[in-house]
């Protein structure tokens, strides 16, 4: 296995030291900004679930028109994301993120005045088709600056934004849309998109002056920073060995197509507990808005711990195949639980389930995110990375529309969670089957 000099860089303690500062110093410059991004992204994403609660009666609107218009948000994800992660690799973070994230920050805004069940699609569409591309994006980014063994738990800290902004998100779009209600004869759940759609236009603005697009461009680090960094990221690659650098040869590779796979079923679960998690708990009894925002509050603070707490362990172990089944079979578990407990009408129950489903779903994703880099690199890995999260998101048009169409046809939310289960247990599966073998290939390619 090739790398750099041993001279250059491991047999000097204060190099070691000079290079844990300088990854410090990335870290801190790019992480914080990344995750407030991500949270807001988050935020103006989700918020169409609390605004569901009295929007569906003011507009006279059925679960399966909210439904179709919450998931269709994924359509206009999977058709944009390859090209924006493109253009990203072309052009540069800064104006990519940039546009991203002023694109969506208008059309949230634009949100608060929908009439027709059309209206509403259209704007979904647009929301997911300007997100399309951050979190890839975000991950790919990464890479130009940070060798593996840095990234897993900056990467982690990031995805968990997502966890964050639910746990925080929900008492702020309960107290935004009981406060403002009647406001400018303007309803509670109007004054939401308004109010948090703003944050997102600032922070896209802001993004073109703090982001640099590589290190080399970043004049806040110095000529040996930049060096530290090159090294680092030269060394991981020669370590590597060879890896699929054509697109169209991944594409056509059954692993890439088993990736996909395997984060449709996490994404069917997470979908369900961001679009439906408040309707659920309301449908027990608890009615009260800022009630529910607190309880949706905890629910998803259980997602955070395991997005942060199982990307750490993840890392201490240097493992990702059980760590990924195990949180995503937690995550199915507990949606088989909550349909058990909605039946019975038990509000502990459904709650307690509920945060079980979300430390385990939301845990899985940012150790998923570990596996493709294994195996694409160059070309293949810009846009496999959006390929795979694309199409693997489409589960979160599915997901929301079963849900809505059992619930009409139904009365209840339990057929359509019991289904959802299922899928989401196949990601557990399917992990242990998969990466197992491609992990021994890996040994025996890198003794």
């Amino acid at each position: 296995m090739s790398s750099i000099p041993v001279s250059a860089a491991h047999s000097d303690v204060s190099t070691v030291q000079e290079r844990d500062i300088t990854f410090g110093r990335i870290i801190w410059r790019l992480i914080p900004f990344l995750t407030l991004i991500w949270f807001l992204a988050w935020v103006d994403r989700v918020n169409v679930g609390f605004a569901k609660l009295t929007m569906m009666s003011d507009l006279q609107w059925s679960d399966a028109v909210y439904g179709a218009g919450a998931g269709i948000f994924f359509i206009g994800y999977f058709f944009f994301e390859v090209p924006s992660n493109l253009l990203l690799h072309k052009f540069g973070a800064k104006k990519t993120i940039m546009r991203i994230t002023i694109g969506w920050g208008v059309t949230g805004i634009l949100m608060a005045w929908v009439q027709t069940p059309m209206q509403f699609y259209v704007l979904r569409f647009l929301m997911g088709a300007f997100e399309a591309g951050l979190q890839p994006g975000v991950i790919l980014y990464l890479t130009y600056w940070l060798p593996a063994h840095r990234r897993g738990k900056a990467l982690a800290f990031f995805v968990s934004a997502s966890a964050l902004s639910l746990m925080l998100g929900s008492p702020i779009a309960a107290y935004l849309m009981e406060t403002f209600h009647g406001v400018a004869n303007h309803a509670g759940w109007q004054w939401l998109f308004i109010i948090e759609g703003i944050p997102s236009v600032l922070a896209g603005l802001a993004a073109y002056f703090l982001l640099s697009d590589t290190p080399a461009k970043a004049p806040w680090l110095s000529a040996r920073e930049k060096q530290h960094v090159a090294e680092e990221l030269k060394a991981e690659e020669a370590s590597l060995g060879q890896r699929e650098h054509s697109f169209w040869a991944s594409m056509r590779n059954p692993r890439v197509l088993m990736l996909i796979l395997i984060f449709f079923c996490i994404v069917a679960g997470n979908s369900t507990l961001v679009f439906y998690g408040p309707s659920i708990v309301k449908s027990v009894g608890i009615t009260d808005l800022k009630t529910l925002g607190w309880v949706m509050s905890l629910i998803y603070a259980c997602g955070w711990i395991g997005m942060v707490g199982n990307g750490w362990l993840s890392d201490r172990k240097k493992e990702v195949r059980w760590h990924t089944a195990i949180a995503a079979a937690m995550g199915a578990v507990g949606l088989v639980l909550t349909a058990l407990f909605l039946q019975q009408g038990n509000v502990t129950g459904v709650v307690a389930s509920l945060a079980l489903s979300s430390l385990g779903t939301m845990g899985s994703i940012p150790v998923y995110w570990q596996i493709p880099n294994r195996f694409l690199s160059a070309t293949a890995l810009v846009v496999g990375l959006a390929v795979i999260n694309s199409a693997a998101n489409l589960a979160g048009y599915f997901s929301p529309q079963l849900l809505g169409l059992l619930k009409s046809s139904s009365g209840s939310y339990a057929p359509g969670l019991l289904i959802i289960a299922a899928v989401e247990f196949c990601a557990a599966v399917l992990v242990l089957l998969f990466v197992k073998r491609d992990s021994a290939e890996i040994a025996r390619q890198h003794p």
